[in-house]
């Protein structure tokens, strides 16, 4: 492997670290989007039922607060629970499009990791080939010697298109994932205002 790198000459280099970010990334999101720590199913009913038991307490807000996204999104609803419909609801909404913002995070370098690794690859590739034909220039021509340079050229764009490949998978994979956890958000604080306020049973 360290053989490949060395042929493949400096352009190598910043794919090399595209490809760390692009783990990193990886690994992180798949532990920050799991369904439980965002969005643990029945737990505006467990919210409520503390709500019914206790009243609205500062225990209760707190401990909410701490259960993830999804849980400061109903306390921002709990804290205006007394409040209209129309301020509950606006008051979810804005601590909603924060919790959206966090959980977009990183999704935006892993797409362009994404984009930009098989360009970076192809920019390997013609700084390698440049490179060749003009030491060929200089020593004459070798035909052997002139495949194993494009041979060697080429592992930028092969390294370019490793990295780009996964890279894109995972990010539509967290894509969708984020979209999918925030209209389950949505549902369940949607199902928070009108429960609170007599709407639904």
């Amino acid at each position: 492997m360290w053989a490949i790198i060395q042929a493949a000459g400096w352009p190598i280099w910043p794919l090399i670290f595209a490809s760390v970010v692009a783990l990193a990334v990886i690994i992180e999101r798949s532990w920050a989007l799991r369904q439980n720590e965002v969005a643990p199913r029945g737990l505006v009913d467990k919210v409520l039922a503390e709500y019914r038991a206790h009243g609205l307490t500062q225990e209760l807000l707190a401990h909410t607060a701490q259960r993830g996204p999804l849980g400061k999104v109903l306390a921002a609803g709990l804290l205006n629970i007394k409040s209209s419909r129309a301020i509950m609801k606006e008051a979810v909404a804005d601590v909603g499009r924060i919790v959206a913002h966090d959980l977009d995070r990183f999704l935006t370098t892993l797409g362009t990791i994404a984009s930009m690794s098989p360009l970076l690859g192809l920019f390997g590739t013609v700084v390698g080939m440049i490179e060749i034909f003009g030491a060929q220039q200089i020593a004459g021509t070798n035909p052997q010697l002139l495949a194993h340079g494009i041979s060697v050229a080429l592992y930028n764009t092969a390294f370019g298109l490793i990295v780009a490949i996964p890279s894109m998978i995972f990010y539509r994979h967290f894509r969708a994932k984020v979209d999918a956890l925030i209209l389950e958000m949505e549902q369940q604080a949607i199902k928070l205002v009108e429960l609170a306020h007599g709407e639904r049973k």
